[in-house]
């Protein structure tokens, strides 16, 4: 039953480690810098001493079957320690230490021994091994959970064994002398990460005796073995903010280094798409202010910043302002044969008695002032005159409707009507006397100014 409980007990504990191998922390894309170093570096920057301490189970009984000279292993207490040097990631030296009892029952060969039980005591057992790391590396985490491993060395033991003839005896019927023995320690285990610099260590180790009497039987040409499974801790020396090297993922560190490498080659991108977001923000506003200083909305050739007079009409001249420029003023020349055509006019010009009305008489000489008006764009002022006869009102408003009739004319035949100035000045500048018939008929006149 005792056994049954212990084989138990081990095969929990292994689905128990089992379930921590997979239950890792799952890689993501953040950059995690816990336990960075830089990939290269030298050893200083790690933890490479440590110490270890466990406890477990001994056994005649190993995984290795084979020549036994007891049929029924009976499990005991054994202890040790042990002071490890990392070298590398994945390799390491420790000095181990360890002892305790191997018991069994039942000799095999129950025909050449009268003994049915061995004690031995392993009163030390010291060795120099090789650890060799098997699994540091994880690449889809930043830091492995546990590290499996493996050891092989040799040293030397002390062991003393009694033999029992009654198995539930406990006086010994023969005892044994001091034998100091070589042997081979051949382990398997796994180390899990509890904290930082801190490990649980389980261990399974055969260890071949190169002798056939640790049990107290010397039969056959087969050495004997036996076997020891343990727990315990092992601590790492030297500063808390170095990791162990032992534990370290140098792929991590490699990771975290491509890592930042690439997030800063990010920030650099993002900072000069940020840079060229802002110079194309003011590109676009200078062009904005620009399109605005010399938009044009009336086309005249003013930007409207400038263009005191909007809106001018399509084809204006302007000037700076882009305001429309003055008609050109053209200087007129009157000749001599203008002032004959006017003359002719004047002399020709006759209206009903009393009225405004032109008589037919005078069309054709009004046709050639009219002509001369339109082709020489010239300009001219009519001043229409009378006698004294009638009232000054008459006079006045007669003299007036007469210049205002010729302009009429006039401008039916095609002259400009805003270069045509008709005024009446009735009676008030006679150009002979009143008193004759002669004078008031020079009196009653319409004078024609060109210019």
């Amino acid at each position: 039953m005792k056994l049954n409980l212990k084989k138990a007990g081990l095969l929990l504990s292994g689905v128990v480690i089992g379930s921590k191998l997979f239950a890792q922390t799952p890689a993501d894309t953040t950059i995690n810098t816990t336990n960075y170093v830089k990939p290269f570096s030298g050893g200083e920057n790690f933890r490479t001493w440590s110490v270890g301490l466990h406890a477990g189970m001994m056994s005649p009984y190993t995984i290795f079957r084979g020549h036994e000279d007891y049929k029924t292993p009976n499990e005991r207490l054994g202890y040790g320690g042990y002071i490890k040097k990392q070298i590398l990631h994945s390799f390491g030296l420790q000095a181990n230490f360890f002892r305790g009892h191997v018991e069994g029952t039942t000799p095999a060969f129950s025909n050449v021994t009268p003994y049915e039980r061995f004690e031995t005591k392993i009163k030390y057992a010291v060795d120099i091994s090789a650890n060799i790391t098997l699994a540091n590396i994880n690449w889809k985490n930043h830091k492995s959970f546990m590290q499996p491993y493996l050891t092989v060395g040799g040293g030397s033991m002390n062991y003393s064994t009694s033999l029992y003839a009654n198995s539930g005896s406990s006086t010994p019927n023969a005892r044994t002398d001091d034998f100091q023995q070589f042997y081979i320690p051949l382990g398997a285990g796994l180390k899990v990460n509890l904290a930082p610099g801190v490990n649980l260590d389980l261990g399974y180790q055969v260890n071949f005796v190169q002798s056939d009497n640790l049990d107290g039987l010397n039969l056959g040409s087969n050495n004997d073995k036996f076997s020891y499974a343990h727990a315990g801790l092992e601590f790492a020396l030297g500063k808390r903010s170095k990791p162990q090297l032992a534990t370290h993922n140098p792929v991590n560190s490699m990771r975290i280094e491509y890592m930042t490498a690439e997030r800063m080659l990010q920030n650099q991108l993002d900072q000069q798409k940020a840079e060229n977001d802002r110079l194309r923000n003011d590109l676009n506003t200078t062009n904005s202010n620009l399109a605005r200083l010399t938009a044009d909305s009336d086309g005249d050739g003013v930007f409207d910043i400038n263009d005191k007079c909007p809106n001018t009409p399509a084809g204006t001249k302007v000037d700076g302002s882009g305001c429309p420029l003055a008609a050109p003023v053209t200087k007129v020349y009157v000749t001599e044969e203008d002032k004959r055509v006017v003359k002719d006019a004047i002399a020709n010009l006759e209206f009903d008695l009393g009225k405004a009305t032109i008589r037919e008489k005078s069309f054709a000489s009004l046709n050639r002032v009219a002509e001369l008006l339109v082709n020489k764009n010239f300009s001219l002022k009519l001043a229409g005159h009378t006698d004294n006869t009638g009232s000054d009102a008459l006079n006045l408003k007669l003299s007036k409707d007469r210049a205002e009739s010729i302009k009429a004319y006039l401008v039916e035949r095609g002259a400009n009507a805003s270069r045509i100035e008709a005024t009446g000045y009735g009676e008030s500048q006679p150009i002979a006397t009143n008193a004759t018939a002669a004078g008031r008929q020079q009196n009653r006149r319409v004078e024609f100014t060109l210019y």
